[in-house]
C-alpha cells in the first residue's frame, strides 16, 4: 500500500524512539562539518533556526529569503502562543497528553512517531527561547506564565501577549545573526528560488532570481533544506501575508517530491470578517483571546440589533452549548464550521450576515479591564484600527478565514523528501498535524524542526555525500537556469488584457466556495474544470509588465500565481479522492447525524503523496499505525 515510501520509523517504544534514532544516526566530526555546504530556503522559525543551529555545528550554510530581512518573515505574524509539556500550572500535562492532544486533534492523521517526538522536544524549545531572551509573560512571582489553547483541557501555551511569533523570530534572529557575523552563515535576502537542481537524483542545490536586479543564478550545496511556509494564500483571502505561496515546494513536486495531503488547509475560527471586494488579504485575531471571550449569535433569525441590545436569554453561546466540556476552546476545524453554521442559519451578525460575536464583557467584568488590557492589548488595539470598533466596549466581529496548511512535501522521520538530499521544515511539509492543527503548534513544530530535528538528523545523509557537491556551472545548473529564464520571458510576452490579482482572485474564489470549509463531490470536479480553464486563459491573457532585469513585482506574482493555478488542482484532486470527513477536510456526503466530521479509518487510515506526471497525477499512500491510541470518534462534548 505504501508504494515503496520508507518513513524510516525507528523501532521501539514510542517514548525512545526519538533518542534511540539519534544513538543511531551518523555523526559528522565538527572539522569535516566545514566541508560541507546546506542551501536553506526560508528564514522563519524553522528555516532561521536551522540555519542558526547548523552554523553553530559549524557548517557552511547558505540561507535565502525574499523578504529585505529574515524579521520580516511571516512567523512574526503568530499572535497567541506556542505549545510546551512543561506542566507548570500541575494540571495534569505532560508529554504523552500533549502528544494525544494532538493526535487527537489531528483527527488520527498524522504519524504517532513525528508526534510524540515534537511533543518531546516541545520543553526544550522554551528553554532555548528563554535563553535567547525571548520575553514570555511571567507571573507575578516571576515563573512564565501559561494559558489555554483550542482542543487542550490544561494549561501548556506559552505566550508574549499577542506577539509571541515576532518575540520568537527575534530570538531566532539573534542567533542567526551571530552566524552570520562569525562567516558561517551567507544570508540572500530579496532573492527567490524558482527552480530545485538535481544531480544524479539527489537535491543539489537551487536556481534563484535577485528581485530586485532580475539575475539569475545557481547556488550548489551538500542538501537542500525548505523551509517556506505553507500555500493558503491559493485562496487568494487568508491570513497569510501577500508574498506566502507554494512556489519553492511546488517547483520541488515537479522535480520529483511528493506532495503530501493538500487538501489538509486550515480555516481559522477568528479571524476579522471580509467587508468588500477590495480587500487583499484577512487579519487574525489569536486563538488566545477565546480564554476569556465567549463566541455567540443571537437565537433569532435575521436579528440586526446592536448587540447591546440582545438579552442575555436571546443569545445562543453555541460553541459552549454544542461542546460543554471545551466550550468557547473546541478545536478550530469544529468552531470555524459551528461559526459557518451559525451563518449560513441566517443568524450571522455584521455586514452580509457573515460573522459572530466574540464577547468580552464576563470577562470584564470578572478580572477588570485593565487585566484584559494587559493580556490582550495590542490584539485589541489592532481590531480598532481596522474596525475603528471599541471591543471593550462592544463584542469583536469574527468569522473563520483560511490560516494554515497541514499539508505539504512528505517527508521520512528524517524530514527527508522521497527526492535524497531534500529536506523540508514546519509548515512546508506535512508531518506533524494531520487533518487539523491545534492553535499554538506551528510554532512549536518550527522550531522543534529547526533548533533540535534536523541539526541531529542530516547527518544520516550527509556521511554519504562527502565530496559529492557539484560546481554551479555543472550541465544541470545551466539547464536549470535555462527553464526559469525560458518561463520568465514566457510571462512576459504575454502582454495579454488581465492583471495577476484578477486571476488569483477568481481562482481564491472558486477554491473558497468548492474546496474551503465545506466541500462535496459535484462541486470538486466542477472546481476541477474551472481550474483548467482559468490556467488556459491565464497563458494567452495575464498581462505583467515590464521587464525581468528590475524590480518587477507584477512578474513575481504572475510566476506564483501560475503555480497557484496548477496546485489548485491538485489539492481539489486530492479532497475528492478521501471520501470521508475529518478535521479541516470537511465532506458533506461523510458527517454524523449532528454535522460533525465522519472519518473512515478502514479506508483513509494513510496520508496521500502525490507524485507528478505528464498526465494524471500518481497516488503513493503511506499507512499510518496507531500502536498507542485508539481510534475514536472526536469529542469535545
Amino acid at each position: 500500500m505504501n508504494n515503496g515510501l520508507d518513513s524510516k520509523i525507528p523501532g521501539g517504544p514510542l517514548e525512545k524512539k526519538w533518542s534511540k534514532h539519534k544513538f543511531d544516526s551518523k555523526l559528522i566530526n565538527p572539522a569535516n562539518r566545514r566541508k560541507y555546504e546546506i542551501v536553506i530556503v526560508g528564514s522563519g522559525l524553522a528555516g532561521g533556526a536551522a540555519a542558526a543551529t547548523l552554523g553553530e555545528l559549524g557548517y557552511r550554510v547558505k540561507c535565502f529569503c525574499y523578504q529585505d530581512s529574515p524579521r520580516r518573515a511571516h512567523s512574526i505574524a503568530a499572535q497567541g502562543g506556542i505549545n510546551a509539556a512543561k506542566n507548570y500550572q500541575n494540571d495534569g500535562d505532560s508529554v504523552f497528553r500533549l502528544f494525544y492532544d494532538t493526535i487527537k486533534g489531528g483527527d488520527f492523521r498524522s504519524r504517532e512517531a513525528n508526534v510524540y517526538r515534537l511533543a518531546e522536544v516541545s520543553a526544550n524549545i522554551i528553554d532555548q527561547c528563554v535563553a535567547q531572551g525571548v520575553p514570555f509573560a511571567r507571573e507575578y512571582g516571576g515563573l512564565l506564565a501559561n494559558r489555554s489553547f483550542g482542543g487542550a483541557q490544561v494549561s501548556r501555551t506559552f505566550y508574549a501577549r499577542g506577539q509571541t511569533g515576532q518575540q520568537l523570530l527575534l530570538g531566532v534572529y539573534a542567533a542567526l545573526s551571530k552566524q552570520i557575523a562569525a562567516g558561517n552563515v551567507r544570508m540572500h535576502p530579496r532573492t527567490e528560488m524558482l527552480d530545485l537542481v538535481l544531480v544524479d537524483g539527489h537535491a543539489k542545490g537551487i536556481v534563484t532570481r535577485d528581485m530586485v536586479t532580475g539575475e539569475i543564478a545557481s547556488h550548489a550545496g551538500d542538501a537542500v533544506l525548505l523551509a517556506t511556509g505553507g500555500y493558503g494564500n491559493v485562496f487568494y483571502l487568508s491570513t497569510n501575508a501577500k508574498g506566502c505561496n507554494v512556489t519553492a515546494t511546488y517547483r520541488a513536486h515537479k522535480k520529483g517530491a511528493y506532495f503530501a495531503n493538500p487538501c489538509f488547509t486550515q480555516i481559522h475560527p477568528t479571524c476579522i470578517p471580509v467587508t468588500g471586494e477590495y480587500q487583499s488579504k484577512l487579519t487574525l485575531m489569536s486563538e488566545s483571546l477565546r480564554n476569556d471571550g465567549r463566541v455567540w449569535a443571537p437565537k433569532a433569525k435575521g436579528d440586526k440589533r446592536p448587540p447591546a441590545q440582545i438579552p442575555e436569554e436571546e443569545r445562543d453561546y453555541y460553541l459552549e452549548r454544542k461542546y460543554p466540556s471545551f466550550g468557547n476552546l473546541a478545536p478550530r476545524d469544529i468552531s470555524s464550521r459551528a461559526a459557518k453554521e451559525a451563518c449560513d442559519d441566517g443568524r450571522g451578525v455584521g455586514p452580509g450576515g457573515l460573522g459572530v460575536y466574540l464577547d468580552f464583557a464576563d470577562a470584564i467584568k470578572r478580572l477588570s479591564e485593565p487585566v484584559i488590557r494587559e493580556r490582550y492589548g495590542n490584539l485589541f488595539d489592532m481590531y480598532h484600527k481596522i474596525t475603528s470598533e471599541d471591543a471593550y466596549k462592544t463584542p469583536m466581529r469574527i468569522y473563520p478565514a483560511v490560516h494554515y496548511t497541514m499539508g505539504g512535501l512528505w517527508v521520512d522521520y528524517n524530514l527527508m523528501s522521497n527526492v535524497p538530499g531534500l529536506h523540508v521544515l514546519g509548515e512546508a511539509n506535512f508531518s506533524d498535524h494531520g487533518a487539523n492543527r491545534l492553535g499554538a503548534s506551528a510554532l512549536m513544530q518550527g522550531l522543534a524542526d529547526g533548533y533540535f530535528v534536523i541539526p541531529a538528523t542530516i547527518g544520516n545523509y550527509l556521511a554519504t555525500q562527502t565530496g559529492k557537491r557539484p560546481p554551479p556551472d555543472h550541465a544541470e545548473f545551466k539547464k536549470a537556469e535555462e527553464d526559469v529564464l525560458a518561463r520568465i520571458k514566457k510571462l512576459l510576452n504575454i502582454n495579454g488584457k488581465r492583471t495577476v490579482d484578477s486571476f488569483h482572485r477568481e481562482l481564491g474564489l472558486l477554491m473558497w466556495d468548492k474546496c474551503g470549509m465545506a466541500r462535496n463531490d459535484a462541486g470538486l470536479k466542477e472546481a476541477l474544470n474551472r481550474i483548467k480553464e482559468i490556467r488556459e486563459e491565464f497563458w494567452v491573457n495575464v498581462k505583467a509588465p515590464g521587464a525581468n532585469e528590475e524590480l518587477n513585482q507584477a512578474l513575481e506574482k504572475a510566476g506564483r500565481v501560475a503555480d497557484f493555478l496548477e496546485f489548485g488542482e491538485l489539492m481539489c484532486l486530492d479532497a475528492l479522492d478521501r471520501k470521508e470527513s475529518c478535521g479541516g477536510h470537511f465532506r458533506e456526503e461523510h458527517q454524523t447525524p449532528d454535522g460533525e466530521a465522519l472519518r473512515d479509518d478502514e479506508n483513509f487510515a494513510y496520508v496521500s503523496a502525490w507524485e507528478r506526471t505528464d498526465g494524471t497525477p500518481v497516488q503513493h499512500k503511506e499507512p499510518l499505525v496507531f500502536e498507542n491510541v485508539h481510534l475514536a470518534q472526536r469529542s469535545y462534548k
